[in-house]
């Protein structure tokens, strides 16, 4: 298992090289000129001279790899540049606004997981019933909504309406429910179809039918076997989804005037803030590798067969 866990950690330093590499060679491949994009947010006048000390300042007159090889150092150092926006190092902008993106994407799986788990087990567990067809009905229309559409939705009946809870902004709990339930509504949609899928597969196994033989009362086949196991695939997208809530709660955010990173990217799309936009990109990338790496070991330690059969392979 700790070989395992080894492989999977030297796995994620190509991935983060091919990462840094294609922000490098986006800034190459873009038709927007950094040093002019910088001047333009300074609100200066751009002439030959001007630019031409800008993209030596950037190292933008350098070879590629020696701006590859600069870039991924400064990366190493946690140093991402300078906002032309705020004149203001990225890293910290991303640190004061990342917290609210985080707080949303935990409040957001909380909440799916707390709906789908019961709801996808007994749908599962008794199909055919009333929970069973109430269970794809929510998952039908989960993932048939937009999220936009979905979030404009409950702005106008619950705040807009009833006046139940806040438009937009941060700070107290009220503020947290509308944007969190709209980026839940499609994974409770996913998990719940996902582990009704797997409940009813397991169900058809033979060690369910070996639990039973052996006397095991029916609460216990369901909770610590059937249960367990079919509960892995939902894990894997929820590995899978960590990464794109913490780095793709772009639309909600901007729904809601949430101050998080999400919203922070499209202001930098805007404005042409090139270092914030490479940020995000690798942040992003990083999010997505660790947190299917963090699925990978949790899965090991739920389902051991996970690891034997790496250990086949090779």
């Amino acid at each position: 298992m700790g070989n395992y866990i080894l492989k999977r950690i030297m796995s994620i330093i190509p991935v983060f090289l091919l990462a840094a590499l294609l922000t490098t060679g986006m800034v190459h491949l873009s038709s927007v000129d950094p040093a002019e994009a910088y001047l333009t947010a300074a609100h200066i006048q751009p002439t030959d001279e001007i630019l031409a000390q800008k993209r030596h300042e950037f190292g933008l007159d350098q070879p590629f790899f020696i701006q590859y090889a600069n870039s991924i150092m400064k990366i190493c150092q946690l140093d991402f540049g300078i906002s032309y926006v705020s004149n203001k190092p990225v890293w910290d902008e991303v640190i004061y606004r990342i917290p609210a993106t985080i707080q949303l994407a935990i409040a957001s799986i909380l909440i799916a997981v707390f709906v789908s788990v019961p709801l996808g087990f007994l749908a599962g567990v008794k199909k055919g019933s009333a929970i069973d067809h109430f269970s794809r009905l929510l998952s039908f229309f989960g993932a048939s909504i937009p999220t936009f559409w979905l979030g404009y939705i409950l702005v106008f009946f619950f705040s807009v309406k009833l006046n139940l809870f806040p438009v937009e902004g941060i700070g107290t709990w009220q503020h947290l429910v509308l944007p969190s339930i709209t980026l839940a509504l499609p994974l409770i949609a996913m998990y719940t179809r996902l582990l009704r899928a797997s409940v009813l597969e397991n169900l058809q196994q033979p060690y369910v039918l070996f639990a039973r033989t052996r006397g095991l009362k029916e609460k216990t086949i369901m909770t610590k076997h059937v249960l367990r196991i079919a509960i892995s695939p939902m894990i894997t997208g929820l590995g899978m989804n960590l990464g794109k809530l913490l780095t793709g709660t772009i639309i909600v955010e901007s729904i809601f005037s949430w101050p998080g990173f999400g919203r922070y990217f499209i202001e930098a799309i805007f404005n042409r803030d090139i270092p914030v936009i490479q940020c995000y990109v690798l942040i992003a990338a990083s999010l997505f590798i660790l947190s299917n790496l963090i699925v990978d070991i949790v899965q090991m330690y739920i389902d051991p067969r996970i690891s034997r059969k790496e250990g086949q392979h090779r």
